[in-house]
């Protein structure tokens, strides 16, 4: 259940709370450490904005910034490695609420499915999320492993370039995704 180190999970778990009231949420609100464990691998610990190849502005694990020099973000820099986790909560906050809005209830996923589809909607934004065929094969019932394996790796291009960086997490994304795990994440998470 734990998505950082339990030194400041009772401040998460009121910013949790907080994004997702009044939300239909049934999927889990949170990922697992081998979610968060994936992305901090791909998405290093960046205390001042950092600018990708792209443009854009990056700061703490991955978070992208919506203004120049990172401004939207209500912590001052050099951004610690706790804040730095409290925006990586809230961005996953937001990945699993659009995944939870557009897989369709009868798909079943474990927290390990779960967490890789986050990790995924984490980078790809929910825009691509919604008009995916990953999230609509999910829906149509097809077999879970199955579209992970040829659907992830699809979203490795940047511009309708390869990006190798983006390639290699896709094919964790899969390797987390195809490792069982016992704990339910969707439709129905036991723990929200």
């Amino acid at each position: 259940m734990h998505i950082i180190s339990t030194s400041v999970f009772s401040v998460l778990a009121v910013i949790a709370t907080t994004a997702i009231s009044g939300a239909n949420a049934a999927g889990c609100s949170f990922v697992n450490d081998a979610t968060t464990n994936l992305i901090k691998s791909y998405d290093k610990f960046s205390a001042s904005p950092t600018t990708r190849p792209s443009g854009q502005s990056v700061i703490g694990y991955g978070h992208l910034c919506k203004k120049k020099g990172c401004t939207d973000v209500p912590y001052k820099f050099p951004l610690t490695e706790v804040n730095a986790e409290v925006i990586l909560m809230q961005d996953m906050q937001e990945a699993t609420t659009c995944l939870d809005s557009n897989i369709a209830s009868n798909a079943k996923l474990n927290a390990n499915q779960w967490g890789a589809l986050a990790s995924w909607a984490l980078t790809v934004g929910c825009s691509s999320v919604e008009k995916s065929t990953l999230v609509a094969r999910l829906s149509n019932g097809d077999d879970p492993n199955k579209v992970a394996k040829e659907e992830l790796p699809t979203y490795s291009k940047d511009d309708g370039n390869e990006v190798l960086a983006l390639k290699r997490r896709r094919n964790a994304e899969v390797m987390l995704f195809q490792t069982p795990a016992s704990e339910a994440a969707f439709p129905n998470c036991p723990y929200d």
